[in-house]
């Protein structure tokens, strides 16, 4: 069965339901599932309502359970039976008839041609309450009809919560009627950045004015509950402010002038925590919680640099005043502030992990991104959690080769790894697994110009968050899965989605061979279809065709790509790779890098893959705040006079050159001798890109130190934020 997400229970039985051209509809039905169901099923046949034996399709109740089910058990819950007469659904809620409506609408999908469904019954309900989907609307703005198409890509795949991030530093984008220069100054900036960050450039173009009215967040907050999609907003706080703070200067805790942020990043002008600030945010959350019906307020909480509070006279009054420990035990006052605020008025607060800082609030939820340790915390000390770490979660990082994709903000994360991911950590006992609310992927849109980018981002990796979070995911048959997602194109191409094709493409992967290394080629159709060359050509269907890894003896480029029928059917993949004595060699590394920076773990510094600045995705290995110490075993004693290895700069994403640098060589792994030194003002000049002489060595053993910058000063995007150090390929000479 082509289902997505696929269901709990299926069992088939003998015969066929036979597809009517006039289908008959239960009366019961109400008006506004009777508007779905024609806007949906109308495509398939003529629909009519009646009742008794005349119906094709009956909406029942279940039956009163042996077992009783809590209100959130029964809420999603639903049966589906297709019997030769008729198809019965059964629900305790109109949310779980309508989930059912979802699966049958992927059935006459399937089935629609043959106009005949295999006689089954279907048994179904998620394992997790919160299946979400985030979207950035300030970095770039989308329509309301945009922001409701999103919402129907969440229903199609049984996803129940919308995430709309409104507010930050490149824009605030909800109408407040109490702080009119909110939208009027902060929903605008004058140019945005434009390419890769590291480019630093600019369109000089005016962004905006862009943001809804309370009419409108009306409207879409109506649309997303007639589709049983909970609509959660967030409100940046206490950082990600400038657009805020560019309307209401009194805010921060210097006197400005500020503007609405043109480039992306992480800036140091914050909420300051004056009792004004504080008036001016409950006033704020008033009319959000007004307009938005949900549980849960996010406040954001993520990356708030402590430089302003340190120099701020009230701040550090307000520390010693309230015995707080530091900056962070001020951010957790902050927070604990608006918590008890939100509270009174019946709801609670959710924010990013940074909110465990100096102590998290009493009833607060965590939303874990940083990786999922925030979600572990939170849960040991029995607070929900929403698990949506950076390195399966993030959408706006790359889904396959960097060289063949659209420009995204970096990472690694095809649709197998977003299927692979397992919400509950298996640090977590039984009990505290309780606490894992759910799973959400986030889509942060720096890089996103327009909606049809909006599309290719989340299709199809929603389809494998949407299995991930109802429980029924299976990494070890993720082919299958993959076979499904290719099934479901059909449906995306009918409603004109401009999905990833992505899975259509070869997949290269070093491998460690005799020779040193090998290139091994996949793609999610027959592997017969690739053809490839190693003279840097582009391939035809004369080209050689892949049987097994490819040898790499000595530095070449590889090109390949996917053929059927004689056609070209994917983008040509190109690799190119410069070979040196540490290729393919065992290496061992004393600290791992961060999970949504390590594709390929240690063997990345050794695949002969030099990596490309503006794509951190697979190439290059991450670490934040940790030294990288590297040793390679060459196998035997080998001869060498040359070590080189590349670190990156790119202050506003917090990534320092490395500090220092130190090489030794071994002959038993054990005691090590020092060769060269390398300083910070040598790794400066060379831009990171590091190459140099040791002399005549001849050692089995290579270790190279590579020293994190260590805590960001100030005057830096981050500051007092650990330094992430990005390394590449170790090779010698």
């Amino acid at each position: 069965m082509n289902l997505i997400p696929y269901p709990q229970k299926i069992e088939f039985s003998k015969g066929e339901f036979i597809i009517p051209g006039n289908f008959i509809l239960d009366e019961k039905l109400s008006k506004k599932e009777r508007e779905y169901f024609k806007k949906y099923f109308g495509k398939f046949f003529t629909l009519a309502y009646g009742k008794n034996e005349e119906i094709h399709l009956v909406n029942a109740l279940f039956p009163p359970s042996a077992q009783p089910l809590s209100e959130e058990q029964k809420k999603e819950k639903y049966a589906i039976e297709i019997s030769p007469k008729r198809i019965v659904i059964q629900s305790y809620t109109e949310q779980g008839r309508f989930l059912a409506l979802q699966t049958l609408i992927q059935l006459f999908e399937e089935y629609k041609t043959v106009k005949k469904i295999p006689a089954m019954k279907i048994e179904d309900q998620p394992r997790f309450a919160w299946r979400g989907m985030h979207l950035d609307v300030c970095r770039h703005f989308f329509t309301v009809d945009e922001v409701k198409q999103y919402i129907d890509y969440l229903a199609m795949y049984k996803l129940n919560t919308f995430h709309w991030h409104l507010t930050d530093d490149q824009g605030w984008r909800i109408e407040i009627k109490k702080y009119p220069k909110l939208t009027q100054i902060g929903s605008k900036r004058k140019e945005s950045m434009i390419g890769a960050y590291v480019d630093n450039t600019f369109d000089g173009k005016p962004y905006g004015p862009y943001f809804y009215t309370q009419e409108q967040i009306k409207d879409v907050v109506k649309y997303a509950r007639d589709r049983h999609i909970t609509v959660v907003p967030e409100i940046e706080m206490p950082g990600h402010a400038l657009a805020a703070l560019s309307a209401y200067p009194e805010l921060a805790c210097t006197s400005g002038p500020f503007e609405v942020a043109t480039k992306w990043g992480v800036f140091d002008d914050v909420f300051c925590p004056k009792d004004e600030t504080f008036t001016f945010l409950e006033n704020v959350l008033d009319e959000v919680i007004q307009l938005f019906p949900s549980q849960y307020i996010h406040i954001g909480g993520d990356e708030c640099p402590k430089t302003r509070w340190k120099e701020c006279a009230h701040c550090q009054e307000l520390i010693r005043k309230n015995n707080l420990k530091d900056e962070h035990g001020l951010q957790s006052y902050f927070i604990r502030r608006i918590e008890k605020y939100v509270n009174s008025k019946g709801r609670k607060i959710i924010g990013w992990d940074e909110i465990l800082e100096g102590g998290l609030a009493p009833n607060a939820a965590v939303m874990s991104w940083t990786g999922v340790n925030g979600g572990i915390e939170a849960a040991k000390s029995k607070h929900v959690a929403v698990m949506t770490p950076g390195a399966y979660c993030y959408f706006d990082h790359y889904q396959g080769d960097p060289q063949s994709e659209p420009n995204a903000f970096g990472g690694f994360t095809p649709l197998e790894k977003v299927y692979s991911y397992n919400p509950v950590p298996a640090e977590l006992n039984a009990e505290q697994a309780k606490y894992i609310l759910g799973v959400q992927a986030n889509l942060w849109t720096e890089y996103i110009l327009d909606f049809s980018h909006v599309q290719y981002m989340i299709f199809p990796r929603l389809m494998a968050l949407s299995e991930v979070g109802w429980g029924t995911s299976d990494p070890e048959n993720y082919k299958e899965f993959e076979g499904r997602v290719i099934n479901q194109f059909k449906i995306l191409d009918q409603m004109k989605v401009n999905y990833a094709r992505s899975i259509y493409n070869i997949v290269g992967k070093v491998v460690p061979a005799d020779s040193g290394i090998a290139y091994e080629l996949s793609t999610s159709q027959n592997s017969n279809g690739i053809r490839y060359t190693l003279d840097g050509t582009v391939p035809t269907i004369n080209s050689a065709a892949y049987e097994r890894p490819v040898s790499v003896p000595a530095s070449l480029t590889i090109k390949s790509a996917y053929f059927e029928g004689g056609q070209l059917k994917s983008a040509v993949s190109s690799q190119q790779f410069t070979v040196s004595k540490t290729t393919g060699k065992k290496i061992t590394l004393e600290q791992q890098p961060n999970e949504n920076y390590s594709f390929g773990g240690a063997f990345t510094l050794v695949d002969g893959i030099i990596g490309n600045a503006r794509q951190l995705g697979k190439t290059w290995l991450g670490f934040q705040g940790k030294d990288v110490a590297a040793t390679i075993d060459f196998g035997q004693k080998t001869a060498f006079t040359e070590v080189y290895f590349n670190t990156l700069e790119n202050k506003g994403s917090w990534i320092h050159l490395a500090k220092s640098a130190k090489i030794f060589v071994s002959d038993d792994n054990r005691n090590f001798k020092l060769i060269k030194e390398i300083g910070t003002g040598e790794i400066q000049n060379a831009k990171g890109k590091i190459k140099v002489n040791v002399g005549t060595q001849n050692a089995r053993y290579l270790k190279v130190n590579i020293e994190n910058a260590g805590i960001i000063p100030a005057g830096n995007p981050g500051a007092d934020s650990k330094a992430w150090l990005f390394v590449d390929e170790i090779g010698v000479n």
